[in-house]
């Protein structure tokens, strides 16, 4: 979850009790019941609706908030998926989701109490927060298609752009994606 306390103690110890059910138990802002203290500003909320429906197009994962950091994964889970993540940046949560439901693991979305907090890194850096994650999301994709392999001349470019973004640059993958 992330530091700055926009879910607290009490939804995530519900989140933890939820995994004698699934693998992965993930907060939703955009599921019914879930309780929000504090919206996210109305361009935030555009944004993330676009970034959905992007991650929906191209991994077909149907969960609704893939980037609420409230996330609880039994430790088995993230030590059997952990060396096929690729991306540190902040399209990580669909590298992580998408690679849990390709190895089988059971995911639960369900709503969530959250406040959101003013001052966020994301906001103050919305362009460039928000092309790093397209480019991300894209870069998953062929990194889990069968062509990968014949993109990786384009490595340095990625690296380049990567850097001027001031994002992590992605780890080198194989063609499968580990």
């Amino acid at each position: 979850m992330d530091a700055d306390g926009a879910t607290g103690p009490a939804a995530l110890l519900s989140l933890v009790h939820l995994t004698a059910q699934a693998d992965c138990v993930i907060g939703s802002r955009w599921l019914p019941g879930s309780v929000l203290h504090q919206s996210q500003p109305r361009l935030r909320r555009f944004a993330s609706r676009v970034f959905h429906t992007l991650v929906q197009l191209c991994f077909w994962m149907n969960i609704k908030d893939t980037q609420c950091p409230a996330k609880v994964i039994r430790r088995a889970a993230v030590e059997r998926v952990h060396p096929a993540l690729s991306i540190a940046d902040l399209a990580f949560d669909v590298n992580l989701l998408y690679v849990l439901k390709r190895e089988g693991y059971r995911i639960m979305e369900v709503p969530i109490e959250w406040t959101d907090k003013l001052g966020s890194q994301v906001t103050r850096s919305f362009f460039r927060s928000s092309l790093t994650m397209f480019l991300s999301v894209i870069r998953l994709r062929l990194i889990y298609s069968p062509f990968y392999g014949w993109l990786r001349p384009l490595r340095p470019l990625e690296v380049w752009v990567y850097g001027k973004l001031r994002a992590p640059a992605p780890r080198s993958s194989t063609g499968d994606g580990t």
